[in-house]
């Protein structure tokens, strides 16, 4: 290659289309917003009750706080940008040998939860990526402690001896056996013979090997006779429970050993067992401990300096996602600066229409890219590729340069053995003590989303990052399967990003002068989700009562003062629809989205600001709950019909239902109101139409409700619940 050649950049930034439109968009909202505040203002009911007046106040300060929240997301919106990558150069430039170490973290807490047979596949889509295998380590980190995962990582290491030759041999995709077989359905590839004998041969010791991995986890143990197969069993012989434990760590595959080959005689990566010491006495700090154990473990056995870390369910999708990775890490002009690589979270289980939102498909293809052009996407979790010295926290300076040319620190004089036991140290309880690990090393301790305070201290050591959509998708995960998984799983997102807001890590404090402010308030939305749910609730709540009474918080369908209303909410709406039917969303889709915004406002981002409140006060303690991956056969299906699930008694089902049931008391009342008095239409009309609006949302809550009969739906407890509530506050509001 000419000298020119080797100077070409390895990606490309480019503006994304459409940011006029987004722009001629925001300046008509805020014409309309700004109409509104002087009406507000100018209209203020001087000579009303006391109850009337403070009813006007509180809705024009959460209309002040929506005005204030849009702006905010405007920031993150105005200036996308999209990544342009060309692998070609990367692979004319190093060779197999020039290319990085990189080491692979895979994540799992509870083996009934998060079952053995989805974590193997993760990682054996992990060990099959296009990429040198002699350059590959994969670590699995047990939170759980489970003689069932370690069991299945067994099989999966002797699987991969036949699976990863197969992949490399048919350029197959994805290289997780159970989505590649699954998208294959029944019948196997006919144009070649050669791979038609294969493929039946992989998948019937697929099958084979899944079997005995779920008839051994429904047993609950491992069989004594699969016991002796190997010494690492002989760990569980110590163990008193999954929260007081000794470090179990078992290198599978060791990536020195000349011996360690697939059937073809090709080396495999190397694969390590590993679940951290626990003890009741100390506090494990969940995944971000994990992850700091893995950092520790991993830099005695491989010292990759790229580390990619993905939660268990998020298999590969896209078997070169490394080599795109790395054309932003070796890129000889922008490298140099880059912590890490930020990838979008996508999901396999998606129902066409979204019945629970899980795509996050806006927040993924609009709102994170125009994260990376305010300065650079933060770090989410799953899905990332590091930079290893910038987890153990460098800072970055400009004559950095990293030497990524060295071959990985393996120890080849050091046998497995020995290696386990000098490591297990790095994995104990105790190592962290008086050390900076949590606070100035690895990920952050002390919040229920590490990760985002993790990627914000990153950034704040003046590193860059950079977010990637890739053409084919490189990680597909697992969404929640019901509304409760997914309201629990906001209320942690939700009380953890408030958590940052209030502590030393506000953006806009620990972001000061350290970070670009445009990138700063880009993360504030995030942080106030849920304080957004008290303004939520009183737009959801109040108007619906005062419509009980006959007072309108609107102007008159005759006014003039009636247009900014609805041509602020018909141009937010319908930018909203154009931005998800243009991420690939449908119009039945960006309406349940709607619905599940709403539930989420007032029920998950409530519960996650009082659980803030009450941690901050003292009464409680900060706890992870992990979403659950498995679900009856019952409920699957209706998941698969977009019926959505209700069904177990919650203090959030009974605030949804309560708000339904308020609403349609209301609706009923407004409608007798016209009936009765033909001029209430036209005191009342923006009022209705807002009642109207929600009662259209919560139609799946009154099927829930009253009209369903399976296990799905609404409990009695919950419906009289909601009913009693609902008349008791209709009661107050009309007397």
């Amino acid at each position: 290659m000419g000298g020119n050649d080797n100077c070409l950049p390895l990606f490309e930034t480019r503006p994304t289309k459409g940011r006029i439109l987004f722009q001629l968009y925001a300046a008509t909202i805020f014409v309309g917003i700004s109409f509104i505040c002087v009406y507000r203002v100018r209209w203020f009911p001087e000579r009303g009750s006391w109850t009337e007046r403070w009813t006007w106040v509180g809705l024009f300060v959460a209309e002040l706080w929506f005005t204030l929240y849009w702006l905010l997301t405007v920031v993150v919106r105005w200036n996308p940008v999209r990544r342009f990558t060309f692998k070609d150069r990367l692979s004319c430039r190093y060779d197999d040998k020039a290319l990085p170490g990189v080491d692979i973290f895979v994540c799992t807490a509870d083996p009934m939860i998060e079952p053995p047979t989805m974590v193997i596949n993760t990682v054996l889509s992990m060990m099959a990526y296009d990429y040198p295998p002699e350059k590959l380590s994969v670590y699995l980190s047990d939170d759980g402690g489970s003689e069932l995962i370690f069991y299945a990582m067994l099989e999966a290491a002797h699987f991969s001896k036949e699976w990863l030759p197969f992949c490399w041999k048919f350029k197959v995709e994805p290289r997780s056996p159970e989505a590649y077989f699954r998208m294959a359905a029944t019948n196997p590839p006919s144009h070649d013979s050669f791979m038609t004998k294969d493929w039946l041969m992989i998948k019937k010791l697929y099958e084979d090997m899944k079997i005995r991995i779920e008839t051994t986890t429904k047993f609950g143990r491992v069989p004594d006779n699969l016991r002796q197969q190997h010494k690492g069993f002989r760990e569980w012989d110590l163990v008193s429970s999954r929260q007081d434990h000794q470090t179990i760590l078992q290198i599978l595959i060791d990536g020195r050993d000349p011996e360690a080959v697939d059937v073809q005689g090709q080396a495999l990566p190397t694969l390590v067992y590993l679940a951290r010491e626990k003890r009741p006495q100390y506090h494990h700090n969940f995944k971000a401990g994990a992850m700091n154990a893995l950092i520790r473990v991993s830099s005695r056995i491989s010292d990759g300096p790229v580390i990619l870390n993905v939660d268990c369910d998020m298999y590969s999708n896209n078997s070169e996602s490394i080599r795109d990775a790395l054309c932003f890490f070796l890129d000889q002009e922008k490298g140099h600066e880059i912590a890490y690589i930020q990838y979008p979270q996508n999901f396999v289980n998606i129902t066409q229409n979204e019945i629970y939102g899980d795509s996050l498909r806006v927040l993924m293809e609009v709102e994170h890219p125009g994260f990376d052009g305010n300065g650079g996407p933060c770090y989410i979790g799953t899905g990332c590729f590091h930079r290893r010295e910038t987890l153990c926290g460098k800072k970055y300076s400009k004559e950095f340069k990293a030497e990524w040319r060295s071959e990985n620190n393996r120890n080849s004089e050091e046998s497995s053995s020995a290696l386990e036991e000098s490591c297990k140290s790095l994995a104990s309880c105790a190592f962290e003590q008086s050390t900076e690990w949590g606070k100035e090393m690895g990920l952050k301790y002390g919040c229920a989303v590490e990760d985002i305070i993790t990627g914000l201290s990153i950034q704040c050591r003046g590193w860059k990052s950079v977010y990637f959509i890739p053409e084919r998708k490189a990680f597909l995960g697992v969404a929640p399967t019901t509304l409760m998984q997914n309201l629990i799983q906001h209320k942690r997102w939700s009380e953890g990003q408030f958590q940052i807001f209030l502590s030393k890590y506000c953006p806009l404090v620990y972001g000061h002068k350290r970070i670009p402010l445009k990138l700063q308030l880009s993360y504030v939305p995030y942080n106030l989700w849920a304080p957004n749910s008290l303004a939520m609730l009183y737009y959801v709540v109040v108007p619906s009562l005062c419509l009980l009474k006959g007072k309108a918080l609107f102007p008159q369908i005759s006014s003039p003062w009636v247009l900014p209303f609805p041509c602020v909410v018909l141009a937010n709406r319908a930018y909203s629809l154009w931005e998800f039917l243009s991420c690939g969303g449908t119009l039945q889709g960006w309406w349940n989205e709607q619905r599940i915004w709403m539930f989420k406002r007032t029920t998950s981002h409530l519960f996650g600001l009082l659980s803030t409140v009450l941690e901050l006060l003292g009464l409680s303690k900060a706890t992870f709950n992990v979403t659950e991956k498995v679900v009856d056969e019952d409920v699957s299906q209706r998941y698969e019909q977009e019926v959505m699930e209700f069904g177990t008694k919650s203090p959030m089902f009974n605030i949804i239902a309560t708000l339904a049931m308020l609403n349609l008391l209301s609706c009923i009342g407004a409608i007798k109101r016209v009936i009765v008095d033909n001029k209430a239409l036209d005191l009342l009309a923006l009022q209705m139409l807002l009642n109207g609006l929600l009662v259209c949302l919560n139609l799946p809550v009154y099927k829930g409700l009253f009209f369903r009969k399976d296990s799905g739906s609404m409990p009695p407890s919950v419906t009289l619940f909601s009913i009693i509530f609902a008349l008791l506050a209709s009661t107050i509001a009309m007397y």
